[in-house]
């Protein structure tokens, strides 16, 4: 079901054999899946600490989004399609209920899969992501795709907005390395896939689908973070019939890369009650 590749620092780089998605991947192939999906400046590498975290007792991996790595894109891009996408990696991949763990537009992605296969996964984290982005029109909306895309529009490339881009993302205290994972992240996103994903946000609703989801969730937020804000969050994980909600003191958007230990161990209480496992503890 998947083709090997070279290999990288950490887990290692695969492609499934259409050629459609690349991926990283630890542990190994009879453990329970446990699927990363992250936000639209991140990448399959930017899980790397929770594939060596968890790839022990799980087989851990984590996608590109199309049109990020070497995946290929999609023709349009909208949450849908995107949620589609992830329905046919997880069927190439051969990860049946497996847990996703979704970040930023991740989330979005994992919410919108619920909504047509409620019990694809065994459970579900929703972290720092939101039910709903709104109207294209809000102004709220147009000044944050003017923040994002403008400078895009007058000549700066991914590699020099990326330290600015991730500055404002992060919170207190944050992981050198992670910051340093998070920039690398950033600058190799392909522009053309940064503001499709960008422009697949405006009309994003699922709101009234929340108390729909049938799984259980974790959902965790950041006190620092401006994208999610820990309060839309935290009403967000109210819908949600079985969600454990779960709030990082001084922790930005980035939380996986910021503050990895709190991130793998909070993500590790959740699989050890909600989830089966192989293998020892974090």
């Amino acid at each position: 079901m998947e083709t090997h590749g070279d290999c990288v620092p950490g887990p290692s780089a695969f492609k499934t054999r259409d050629g459609r998605f690349s991926y990283e991947a630890a542990g190994v192939e009879d453990l329970p899946p446990l699927i990363f999906l992250h936000g639209i400046g991140g990448a399959a590498r930017a899980w790397r600490p929770q594939l060596a975290a968890f790839g022990d007792r799980y087989r851990a991996i984590a996608w590109d989004m199309p049109g990020y790595g070497s995946s290929q894109p999609l023709p349009a891009v909208s949450i849908a399609t995107l949620a589609d996408a992830l329905k046919d990696f997880l069927r190439q991949i051969g990860a049946a209920k497996p847990v996703l763990v979704g970040h930023s537009i991740g989330g979005m992605i994992v919410q919108q899969l619920l909504t047509h296969d409620p019990i694809i996964a065994e459970s579900v984290v929703l972290a720092q992501t939101s039910p709903a982005f709104g109207k294209p029109d809000g102004d709220w909306q147009k000044e944050f795709l003017e923040a994002r895309l403008g400078p895009l529009d007058r000549g700066e490339t991914m590699a020099q907005l990326a330290p600015k881009l991730v500055a404002e993302l992060v919170g207190d205290d944050a992981d050198p390395d992670g910051l340093d994972l998070a920039r690398q992240c950033m600058a190799s996103v392909p522009e053309a896939s940064y503001r499709a994903a960008m422009m697949a946000m405006p009309g994003f609703d699922l709101r009234k689908a929340l108390g729909q989801i049938c799984v259980p969730a974790l959902v965790i937020a950041g006190t620092r973070d401006k994208n999610a804000p820990a309060a839309m969050v935290k009403k967000m994980a109210s819908f949600i019939p079985n969600a454990t909600y779960v709030e990082l003191e001084g922790v930005g958007h980035l939380a996986a890369l910021e503050q990895p230990h709190e991130f793998n161990a909070v993500l590790g209480d959740f699989l050890r009650t909600a989830t089966p496992a192989s293998g020892s503890d974090a």
